[in-house]
């Protein structure tokens, strides 16, 4: 028997056994970029359910943590392979409010989103002493940072009531954690879907701190109603009346850039919802992908026909520069 003849006996053999080499038959793989929150929020743990779900279908997912809402519109728009970003309806709404600003029309005009996802409760966690949001006139709150949808959220829940802190701090959550429980402040916003991990985490019953319920007119007319049930923290032992925001899936507008590669993965999250339900954050168990986003373009390549196609990553680089989300708000509640 000659070598040729083995070889392709040999073949013949293993394709019948149904033995294919480790990359034979395989499709070729994608790879996108979704920027979520902080490396303990709601939203990094849904963009890891998110990349759970692609990898099954032969689509890499790179989950990026980050500052926040506010950092993440920008980064969409302005960062090459964050194709993907969650950012807060409210953080949309400001962006394309505000037309004065050239740089936000250009941003609003090229972010699109693609699927309203789940509501974020807004907690604000203070030490015993304080009983109610409005006593936080006069007291030192930190309010997330700059880049974080949960500074915009603060600051418009404290304009709205009236109650003026005597200082908003511009401070992350873990930060605010620490210098909460050393009672150097005395309140902090933070926004994010329940239950949060970080607050299930890194806050006990016996730091002595407690949910403040949001119950003002003109707050509740501007956002949601909510209530954070009893026990969805282990220190927390009634029911909290809150408001909420809704984080929303957007994308960059490639036009016929990409749009094949985003209408595709927006059906594979549209057809494996009941996968998220059952191995995701108990936050997809809620998310309603037939909710709009009032006063914001969707995605128009979310019917794109057919499976997804290799990304072209040839992209124009978009020079970096400083925030102008983050500038125009923090120029707003200037003093």
């Amino acid at each position: 028997m000659t070598k040729r003849v083995i070889i392709v006996a040999w073949t013949m053999a293993l394709l019948l056994a149904g033995y294919l080499p480790p990359d034979a038959g395989r499709a070729e793989q994608l790879f996108l970029g979704i920027v979520t929150g902080e490396m303990k929020s709601t939203a990094h743990q849904m963009g890891m359910d998110l990349k759970a779900l692609f990898m099954r279908h032969n689509i890499h997912l790179a989950v990026f943590d980050s500052g926040g809402s506010v950092e993440n519109i920008y980064a969409v728009y302005q960062r090459p392979g964050n194709h993907l970003g969650l950012v807060q309806s409210d953080v949309l709404s400001f962006v394309a409010k505000v037309k004065s600003d050239r740089q936000l029309r250009l941003i609003a005009d090229k972010i699109k989103w693609v699927y309203a996802l789940y509501d974020q409760e807004v907690h604000v966690l203070a030490g015993s002493h304080i009983h109610s949001f409005d006593e936080l006139a006069g007291r030192r709150v930190a309010v997330g940072t700059l880049q974080s949808g949960a500074y915009l959220t603060g600051r418009l829940l404290f304009e709205i009531s009236g109650v003026s802190p005597a200082e908003l701090l511009d401070m992350g959550s873990d930060r605010a954690l620490e210098e909460l429980k050393a009672g150097r402040i005395d309140a902090a916003v933070i926004v994010d879907g329940i239950p949060t991990e970080r607050l299930a985490l890194d806050v006990s019953a016996q730091d002595g701190l407690h949910l403040l319920p949001i119950v003002h007119e003109g707050i509740r007319a501007f956002y949601p109603e909510a209530t954070i049930p009893a026990g969805t923290y282990p220190w927390q032992t009634t029911d909290v009346s809150t408001v909420t925001v809704k984080a929303v899936l957007v994308a960059y507008d490639f036009r016929n850039h990409h749009c094949r590669t985003i209408g595709a993965v927006a059906g594979l999250i549209r057809d494996n919802m009941e996968w998220l339900r059952f191995n995701g954050h108990p936050k997809w168990k809620y998310v309603d992908l037939n909710s709009e986003v009032k006063g914001w373009e969707r995605y128009k390549c979310l019917n794109h026909a057919g499976s997804a196609t290799t990304i072209d990553r040839s992209e124009p680089d978009r020079e970096p520069e400083p925030n102008p989300v983050a500038s125009a708000i923090e120029a707003v509640f200037r003093p």
